[in-house]
């Protein structure tokens, strides 16, 4: 197989539907956050999940600095608020402002308040992923929601470029 171009990959890799999730830490009384395809669970036991994070990031020097955050999977309602936290370069000043959220209560990181489910965690371990770094942490508490509100909405998925949905499940 010959080898591949970035383009060729990110065009392969979008294929691969993803759920969304935002992804917040706090550093001293700074709101740090960004948009994520890039969780999933590790293990249940322990309970860990990674995120990938790029280099570049405000976020990624926060989160390895603090040690500490949380992950809200997104609803199909919640476009918005992922378009906005994969901006590049937005201030971080107010960035929640026009984002229902809460605390959550063992990592004080901002969780969105439309979240299908939420991981608050510690970093465990990190390991070099290219132009990425994936930040594994350990489940310190979930919150899901009663199955009559989880079927408000299906998640919010990147597919092929482009934020779609799926139904709830049943």
């Amino acid at each position: 197989m010959p080898s591949t171009t970035p383009q060729e990959f990110r065009r392969a890799a979008g294929f691969l539907a993803a759920g969304i999730t935002v992804v917040t830490t706090r550093l001293g009384e700074v709101d740090h956050a960004m948009t994520a395809s890039s969780f999933t669970t590790v293990s249940l036991e322990p309970p860990l999940v990674l995120v990938c994070a790029e280099r570049e990031t405000r976020f990624l020097d926060a989160v390895l600095t603090c040690g500490q955050w949380a992950a809200s999977v997104l609803d199909a309602t919640s476009q918005d608020a992922a378009v906005w936290f994969a901006t590049k370069g937005r201030r971080l000043e107010g960035q929640l402002d026009t984002v229902a959220h809460t605390r959550g209560p063992l990592t004080g990181a901002a969780v969105l308040s439309s979240a299908l489910s939420v991981f608050e965690c510690s970093t465990i371990a990190t390991y070099d992923g290219g132009d990425h770094v994936i930040v594994v942490g350990r489940v310190l508490g979930v919150e899901v929601p009663a199955l009559e509100e989880a079927d408000r909405a299906g998640p919010l998925v990147h597919f092929r470029g482009r934020y779609t949905t799926v139904g709830p499940s049943h």
